[in-house]
């Protein structure tokens, strides 16, 4: 009855980080400018992870893959959100400026 339990939270965790991952990639393609395009994938490379490895770990019955998985998942929340911001840092630096609000869309 637990492993029914853990295999169906499990599976509820990895398609909720799959439908987060499809959402932010969607909105990667979408948005207008650089710095909306950095939000929309830095949103995703933030929670998606964290659901996805999630599941993972439950898969893994907390041995030694759960270690493992639990060491991928501190390494990508530690870097994403730095990678991010250097990016941005970096975009701003070369003087890539943000859309104007008065620009209409031609689609």
């Amino acid at each position: 009855m637990m492993n029914l339990a853990l295999d169906t939270l499990s599976w509820i965790l990895l398609l909720t980080g799959s439908v987060f991952v499809i959402i932010g990639g969607i909105g990667a393609l979408r948005m207008p400018d650089l710095y909306t395009r950095m939000h929309a994938a830095s949103v995703t490379e933030s929670l998606a992870p964290i659901l996805i490895l999630s599941g993972l770990i439950l898969q893994a019955n907390f041995g030694l893959y759960a270690v493992k998985l639990s060491a991928i998942l501190l390494f990508l929340l530690l870097s994403g959100p730095a990678a991010s911001n250097a990016l941005a840092s970096a975009a701003l630096l070369s003087g890539h400026g943000m859309r104007s609000q008065d620009t209409k869309d031609s689609a």
